[in-house]
């Protein structure tokens, strides 16, 4: 009888899955590969999972996993939010360099033969994030924090946009590439000058009030 895989053996099957899906998407990617890689026989993983979409929705489901575990202090944190929107940069800086392959998957996604996965995707990842930053944006109005003149969905929805396009920057060759010419060849070093001059950036966006905006002609 065949013995149970391990819960690190599991992890480690995911893991290479994601790297496969990742580089490939789901139409390229070969199961037969990702079980060698992964040191296994097909017959095991399609005894775990029924086919190759089944296991690249678990894959979709364990990254997804992790990006909640990056969010949960942030989630449960009172902090102001300019500290909890550095401790986000913070941490998306590090999630992109660690899980380059997660980042890389979701891109396929979006944009590659994975597409028919976008709707799922964007329920699982984007429903967190929205709740999470448009909850603690409320929250900073309510308490006199930032300006009270904003819709907390539509800058929650502007906030996430600079935070996926930063890891995109961390990820993708091209959006690398243009990070540099933007920013300097040495900018993928400089992770604390991004932090800095982004929380300039956004605290301008929450803090000034427009009557306080005076655009000279």
């Amino acid at each position: 009888m065949q013995k149970k895989l391990t819960e690190e053996k599991m992890v480690e099957i995911l893991e290479t899955g994601i790297g496969e899906f990742a580089e490939k998407g789901l139409s390229r990617a070969n199961i037969n590969v990702i079980a060698k890689k992964a040191g296994i026989s097909v017959g095991v993983l399609y005894k775990y999972y029924a086919d190759k979409e089944a296991f690249f929705l678990a894959c979709l489901k364990r990254s997804v996993g992790v990006l909640e575990a990056v969010l949960k202090e942030v989630v449960e944190s009172d902090d102001k939010l300019l500290v909890r929107a550095e401790k986000i940069i913070r941490a998306v800086q590090n999630y992109a360099r660690t899980h380059k392959n997660y980042i890389n998957m979701y891109n396929e996604i979006t944009s590659g033969s994975s597409s028919k996965f976008a709707p799922l995707l964007a329920a699982e990842i984007e429903n967190l994030t929205a709740r999470t930053y448009t909850g603690f944006i409320a929250k900073a109005m309510e308490d006199g924090d930032i300006r009270r003149d904003i819709n907390p969905r539509l800058f929650a929805f502007f906030f996430d946009n600079l935070l996926t396009m930063l890891q995109f920057s961390y990820c993708s060759d091209y959006y690398r590439e243009r990070f540099k010419v933007f920013c300097g060849a040495d900018i993928l070093d400089e992770d604390e000058k991004v932090v800095t001059e982004l929380l300039k950036f956004l605290e301008s966006a929450f803090t000034f009030s427009r009557s306080e905006i005076v655009h000279r002609r």
